[in-house]
């Protein structure tokens, strides 16, 4: 009876334990999987924006059975588009009787993968347009509201030079989409006489300044590059990566269609 205490107290403790650090686990992962929060002072202006800015369409290319199968034999992990592509574009099939058959065949050097260490949002990235209206001599508070002056082009890119600079764009923008959710181009356009109806009211005796910017997120990592090679033997082929460099990165990646709005009141002009 002893002993089948013993056992019981065991297992409820082990139970406990696992329990626990599963759920650790899993508040960890909650807390990394935390999306942005977008301030209630920046307004989406999508269906404002007299520039209609192009949908940035980046979506995760499905490997092939095939192609998968490769990326799996990978030694180093792989997950550039544009290489998943070309070996999905691609068709080997390796005779059953080619025994004693091999070959190398060299796919170039490419960045693999890159891995985000740090995404924020500087939701006052680039200042794109200031609304002013003068209450001093005024006896009832006047209304101001956001009206864009003159056509702005705002533009991201890479802290840095890195080789194959447009994939690793890709890249890079593909991991802040999936982790803020948000709209992201590296370029995005704010027409002019783009508006919004939001309302500030001006106090009395006061100049009224509505400062306008365009937000962007700030994406940090590591990207890795390597030589691939294809490799046949036999039946059997396999990718392997040779020289596999990485290097630290960073970006600048405007969110489209969006605004951030700072309102002001002053004695005097500023």
């Amino acid at each position: 009876m002893r002993i089948l205490q013993l056992f019981f107290l065991l297992f409820l403790s082990f139970g406990l334990v696992t329990t626990g650090a599963h759920a650790e686990q899993a508040a960890k992962g909650k807390k990394d999987d935390k999306a942005i929060v977008v301030p209630n002072s920046v307004l989406d202006i999508s269906k404002d924006n007299t520039y209609p800015n192009p949908a940035e369409d980046v979506p995760y290319l499905q490997p092939s059975e095939l192609t998968q199968e490769l990326i799996d034999s990978s030694n180093v992990k792989i997950e550039n588009p544009n290489l998943i592509k070309i070996m999905n574009e691609s068709s080997i099939n390796p005779s059953p009787v080619a025994i004693g058959y091999r070959a190398t065949i060299y796919l170039g050097q490419w960045p693999l993968y890159y891995e985000s260490n740090e995404t924020s949002v500087n939701w006052e990235y680039q200042k794109i347009n200031t609304n002013y209206a003068d209450n001093r001599g005024g006896n009832i508070p006047q209304q101001i509201y956001y009206r864009q002056d003159a056509q702005k082009n705002v533009k991201g890119g890479l802290t840095s030079k890195v080789a194959s600079s447009e994939e690793v764009k890709q890249m890079m923008m593909l991991k802040a989409m999936q982790k803020t959710k948000l709209p992201l181009s590296f370029q995005t356009i704010i027409g002019a006489g783009t508006k919004k109806d939001q309302i500030y009211n001006i106090p009395v005796k006061k100049l009224g300044y509505l400062y306008a910017f365009s937000p962007a997120v700030n994406e940090k990592g590591k990207i890795t590059y390597g030589e691939v090679y294809l490799v046949l033997k036999g039946k059997q082929m396999k990718i392997v990566v040779k020289n596999v460099t990485s290097q630290g990165i960073g970006a600048w990646i405007p969110v489209q269609d969006h605004v951030s709005f700072i309102f002001a009141a002053s004695d005097r002009p500023r």
